[in-house]
């Protein structure tokens, strides 16, 4: 594998336009400022970080006149997904600070392509490096690769996932090489899902695509409602509905405490899609039919990790997102109402009616996806 350059120029993201327009003009502080906003990659052999996770070795290479260059890369510069080649992922602060350059090696960003910046690195240099460095809260955005999947199921499941692909800034199209960084994919996976190995991926996988990972209560009480409605032909008043779900539960056996939950549960839903169609996620009419699009959404995200941490091959991962695919268009009719069905989901789960930061990611998610010319739901039809 080539380490070293990347020869797929497509001028896939906002980042590498902006260095080679910068390139073009000879404007080097432009390039700087650029990167001392992204997380640039070195390539290393997936045994060795396996090896030593807590250590980066950063080879250096000769280019053709002899000089000493240290390679990096941006995200959409990375070559394709291989088994046995990963990425750690590093600032340009941390390349200041790492103690590996000398001032006699160039920084090579990109070398060998049109978004190529190569950069000297003396003392004053890698101060410089330094003070550009800002631990920037960058507004959410949309990215996506022109060399990703634009069109067709592929490109549909991807759609699926970008709430998390926006939200964790990394393109919405994507089925390569990296999501997060390799060790930083190992530890969220273990640490956030007990993932470890490939066994461990595939049960968290199959119980997000069997809609078995949110807990069963949204579900069973929305589905409640939509029977209410078929038979009366209208939406059920909230009382009603309130003592239909609190019986079932009763019916099914659930304990006294249980069905208090399921009361609260349902004057929850009333309140969070009452702010949703203050904020938009819902039209003035509108209602959650079902929560499941919160388990596709995720298992989308959860193939792309599964892929970033080489438990499955690229094409086990976009099977899988394939599938979510399917099965979001089955339980929805639109993307709006993918969307306000995923941001119920997620809420409901985590955000306690504070309306915090996972309300407020989900409706900037939305309202950005919606809304944004080059959004996947702008260019892709639901059916």
């Amino acid at each position: 594998m080539a380490t070293g350059t990347s020869t797929n120029w497509a001028a896939p993201t906002e980042t590498e336009w902006l260095l080679h327009t910068a390139g073009l003009r000879g404007d080097v502080a432009a390039q700087l400022r650029v990167l001392a906003r992204e997380e640039l990659y070195i390539a290393a052999p997936k045994a060795e970080v396996d090896a030593r996770p807590d250590r980066i070795h950063w080879p250096a290479y000769r280019d053709a006149s002899g000089r000493r260059i240290k390679p990096v890369l941006t995200r959409g510069m990375l070559p394709p997904w291989h088994p046995d080649w990963v990425f750690h992922g590093v600032s340009l602060r941390w390349i200041a600070d790492s103690g590996l350059l000398d001032g006699r090696a160039l920084l090579a960003v990109n070398a060998g392509t049109p978004a190529q910046a190569v950069l000297p690195t003396g003392s004053d240099h890698l101060a410089h490096w330094r003070r550009l460095h800002v631990e920037v809260d960058r507004p959410a955005r949309l990215i996506g690769l022109r060399h990703g999947a634009l069109r067709g199921p592929l490109a549909y499941g991807l759609a699926c996932g970008a709430h998390l692909a926006l939200s964790n800034d990394v393109p919405w199209n994507e089925v390569g090489s990296v999501y997060r960084e390799y060790t930083e994919q190992l530890r969220m996976l273990r640490d956030s899902w007990g993932i470890t190995e490939r066994a461990h991926w595939q049960q968290q996988l199959d119980a997000l695509l069997d809609a078995r990972n949110s807990p069963a209560e949204p579900d069973f009480v929305l589905r409640v409602r939509e029977e209410l409605r078929a038979g009366l032909d209208e939406a059920p008043p909230a009382e009603l509905w309130r003592e239909t779900a609190a019986g079932h539960a009763q019916d099914i056996g659930v304990g006294h405490d249980a069905v208090r939950e399921i009361e609260e549960l349902v004057r929850r839903i009333i309140r969070y899609e009452a702010r949703f169609r203050a904020d938009g996620l819902l039209p003035p009419d509108g209602r959650v039919t079902t929560a499941v699009a919160y388990d596709y959404g995720r298992a989308v995200n959860l193939a792309r990790w599964g892929l970033a941490a080489r438990f499955c091959t690229p094409h086990e991962a976009e099977q899988a997102i394939v599938h979510a695919g399917a099965l979001s268009r089955s339980a929805y009719r639109s993307w709006e109402g993918f969307s306000a069905a995923y941001a119920l989901g997620r809420v409901l789960r985590f955000d306690g009616e504070s309306y915090g930061s996972y309300y407020q990611g989900n409706l900037t998610a939305h309202r950005i996806l919606t809304e944004h010319e080059a959004s996947p739901w702008r260019n892709i039809a639901w059916r």
